[in-house]
C-alpha cells in the first residue's frame, strides 16, 4: 500500500511538473519543505516545530498531531494541511505523513511511519523494527541481540537530558540495555567515563582494561597495614565477594570486574 501511494506520487509528478516546483529550495535548518506551520498552542508560524521548540521563550512544545494549519513558501497561501499547495499546485514536501503532519522534500533520508511509535523516523523501514518492550524502533541488526529495557527509549538522554523517543540525534543501546545519544556516549567515552549512567554497568568490552589492571596490581604491593578484606559489589554481575583491599581496584571474583564498589558485609545469620 505504501509502495503503491509512492508510485501514485511519482506519477503525479511526471503529468504535473508544478508539484516539483521549488524542491528542494525552501525549509529551515531542520528541514528542506516548501510549507511552514502555523503552531496551534500559541498561533505562531514557525519553520517546523523543532523552530517552534526551539524559538519559544516558556519553553512549551508543540504536539504534531495537532497542526492543522500551513503556509506555502512559494505562493504563501495558508490552508489545511495537505501535501499539495491548495493555490499553487506545489508538492509541500515530497515525503508527507498525514498522521504526524510532517513534509520533508529531502527522501534521501528514507523516512516511515512506524504506526507502534505513531510518529515518523528516518533511515528505511526494512532497515528497521519495532521493539515493544523497549518501546521504540531500532535497527535490525539489534533484532533478538539487546537486552530490552521497558520504554527505554521513553526516557531522557542521561547526558545531556533531552528526550530521546523523538529526538533527531542518532541513539545508542548499550549493553545494559539502556538508550543513550551517541554522541553523549563518545563524550562520555572521551572522558574515561565506561560505565552506564544509569545503572553503572560496563558499556564496552573492558577485558583488555581489566588485564591492565591485573598488572598494575600483581606491581602494587600493599603495605602489611592494609592487607585486610572489604566487600565488594560488581557492578555488572551484581554478585557480592570478599576480596583484600588493594589502592588501585577491587576484581571481582565471579565476572573478573574491576567496575565494583565496597560495601557493607552481608548481615551475619540468627539462629
Amino acid at each position: 500500500m505504501e509502495a503503491a501511494a509512492e508510485k501514485t506520487t511519482t506519477n503525479a509528478a511526471a503529468a504535473d511538473p508544478r508539484l516539483d516546483f521549488g524542491k528542494l529550495d525552501f525549509g529551515c535548518k531542520h528541514y528542506r519543505r516548501r510549507c511552514k506551520i502555523r503552531a496551534p498552542c500559541c498561533d505562531e508560524v514557525f519553520g517546523c516545530r523543532h523552530c517552534h521548540n526551539e524559538s519559544t521563550a516558556d519553553k512549551h512544545e508543540i504536539c504534531r498531531h495537532d497542526v492543522q494549519k500551513v503556509i506555502c513558501l512559494v505562493c504563501d497561501t495558508e490552508q489545511p494541511v495537505g501535501q499539495v499547495c491548495t493555490n499553487c499546485g506545489v508538492n509541500m514536501g515530497e515525503y508527507y505523513c498525514e498522521v504526524c503532519k510532517f513534509f520533508d522534500d529531502d527522501v534521501g533520508k528514507e523516512q516511515y511511519h512506524c504506526e507502534e511509535c505513531g510518529i515518523c523516523r528516518v533511515g528505511g523501514k526494512d532497515n528497521f523494527f519495532h521493539c515493544k518492550k523497549c518501546g521504540s524502533c531500532y535497527s535490525t541488526a539489534l533484532r533478538d541481540k539487546h537486552p530490552c529495557v521497558e520504554n527505554s527509549m521513553r526516557h531522557h538522554c542521561p547526558i545531556c537530558y533531552e528526550y530521546l523517543f523523538d529526538s533527531l540525534k542518532d541513539t545508542r543501546v548499550l549493553r545494559c540495555g539502556h538508550t543513550i545519544h551517541a554522541d553523549c556516549c563518545e563524550e562520555m567515552k572521551s572522558h574515561a567515563q565506561y560505565s552506564c549512567p544509569i545503572c553503572s554497568k560496563s558499556v564496552c568490552d573492558m577485558s583488555m582494561y581489566w588485564r591492565k589492571l591485573d598488572e598494575e596490581v600483581a606491581a602494587t604491593i600493599m603495605p602489611l597495614d592494609y592487607r585486610y578484606k572489604v566487600w565488594i559489589l560488581c557492578n555488572d554481575c551484581n554478585d557480592m565477594t570478599e576480596v583484600f583491599f588493594h589502592i588501585i581496584g577491587h576484581k571481582c571474583g565471579s565476572c573478573h570486574s574491576y567496575n565494583t564498589r565496597t560495601v557493607a558485609p552481608p548481615p551475619v545469620p540468627t539462629r
